[in-house]
């Protein structure tokens, strides 16, 4: 094994042989909810199984079952004995890796989950090149908008994530982030999911100096910030109300 990732669920395998067929990569940040989609696995020992679906969602990243998601949904059917097998467009590209499927009875219900091959290529990169994932770190904690809060900071909902608390001696601290502000872009990107701005400061390369423009005081401020270097990592935490089963 060249390297594993337990925060994303990712692994590298080398095999030593040559002429083997390859997938492409493809880009899954080009899919759209309703695309065509197909699952190849090997469900419940069934070998060469393929199951064609629809991208029913997309960004679920507060689905419980790893530390940084940002999960593709699909109906296409996956069960146990499809995890690592891919989720390709129907231009034979791989747009995903089978994770995970919702279920109250073990088996599947329509709902599967899929990592999303941008995210599954920048892990495996750095798995490849140096055997370990490096994550970037900020020093806040965040929090989605509601609809009270985006009325409270004169918001619209969805235009921004809440910072409800900045740790002292951070990349957010020396950059004069503070408490109350709302994030609304980062690198000139929109930010408007804190599951996803999570995932794109980790996968931010340490000591690069980046972008962030909050509103404060219901002005629009662009902020320079140094990426740190995440050295401790949380465990994720499963919501209660969900059933989730590995598709493994």
């Amino acid at each position: 094994m060249t390297g594993r990732d337990p925060q994303s669920d990712i692994a590298v395998i080398e095999i030593k042989t040559s002429g083997l067929p390859a997938l492409s990569w493809g880009d899954s940040s080009q899919l759209e909810v309703g695309e065509w989609v197909v699952a190849m696995g090997n469900p419940f020992g069934l070998s060469h199984t393929l199951t064609i679906g629809v991208v029913s969602a997309k960004v679920r990243t507060s689905v419980g079952i790893s530390d940084y998601e940002d999960f593709i949904q699909t109906d296409a059917a996956i069960n146990p004995g499809n995890s690592g097998g891919p989720l390709v467009n129907l231009d034979g590209e791989v747009v995903g890796i089978n994770t995970a499927i919702f279920s109250r009875s073990g088996g599947y219900m329509g709902v599967g989950f899929a990592i999303p091959s941008n995210l599954a290529e920048a892990i495996a990169n750095q798995l490849i090149e140096h055997g370990e994932v490096t994550r970037g770190y900020l020093g806040v904690v965040i929090q989605q908008l509601t609809p009270e809060l985006s009325e409270s900071f004169d918001v619209k909902p969805g235009a921004g994530i809440l910072i409800a608390q900045v740790s002292d001696d951070t990349p957010a601290a020396k950059a004069g982030l503070r408490q109350g502000d709302v994030i609304v872009a980062y690198r000139g990107t929109p930010v408007t999911e804190v599951g996803r701005f999570r995932n794109e400061i980790a996968l931010t390369r340490p000591r690069s100096r980046e972008t962030l423009t909050v509103l404060r005081d219901g002005k629009r401020k662009t902020l320079n910030v140094t990426i740190g270097k995440l050295t401790k990592e949380k465990p994720a935490v499963l919501e209660p109300s969900r059933v989730l089963t590995r598709s493994a």
